[in-house]
């Protein structure tokens, strides 16, 4: 029985993390060429070294410091998942909230964590005045998968920042 609940500050440090594995084998992703989006071979080995942690310890305490969400999945005690949203609103007319984070440990996916995750996410940008959740996503087809079945389609207007900084993510929406 996994436990879900929202992170404060305090409890956000290395040490949280001991049990999570980010590992992810990707072998096929998805690019958009001339404006239309096909599957490529793009063999590689996604994981987080103890620089990448120490950056998202940092980032989380961040989004909780500046008024965001953080929700957690716990196994006996154990981080098993999180995702985490952004306070700022930013799109015009779209009213994005940027969901930031959104992971669950390679030993636990396909157990419904992620989809509580995203559900409680949706929530909360939801009661902050979001009218869609933004997504910079991974483009493994997995991961894409992921979100199709959460409902999520490419967004209308894309966070050119978000683009910049990964320019083989998938820009997504979901309408809240």
């Amino acid at each position: 029985m996994f436990q879900y609940r929202e992170l404060v500050l305090d409890e956000l440090n290395r040490e949280l993390f001991r049990a999570f594995i980010r590992r992810q084998d990707v072998t096929k992703c998805w690019r958009k060429e001339n404006g239309r989006w096909i599957i490529r071979d793009a063999p590689f080995i996604d994981d987080w070294g103890e620089e990448e942690y120490q950056i998202l310890v940092k980032c989380l305490k961040n989004t909780i410091a500046t008024g965001g969400f953080v929700y957690a999945a716990f196994d006996g005690g154990r981080l098993k998942g999180f995702a985490s949203v952004e306070p700022a609103l930013f799109g015009g007319g779209q009213k994005y909230l940027d969901l930031s984070c959104i992971h669950v440990s390679e030993d636990m996916r396909g157990k419904g964590i992620g989809k509580v995750l995203f559900c409680a996410a949706k929530a909360w940008a939801k009661e902050h005045g979001a009218r869609k959740l933004y997504i910079s996503a991974h483009s493994a087809v997995e991961t894409q998968a992921f979100y199709k079945a959460m409902g999520c389609v490419e967004a209308e207007v894309y966070h050119q920042e978000h683009v910049e900084r990964e320019p083989y993510d998938c820009q997504l929406e979901c309408v809240l």
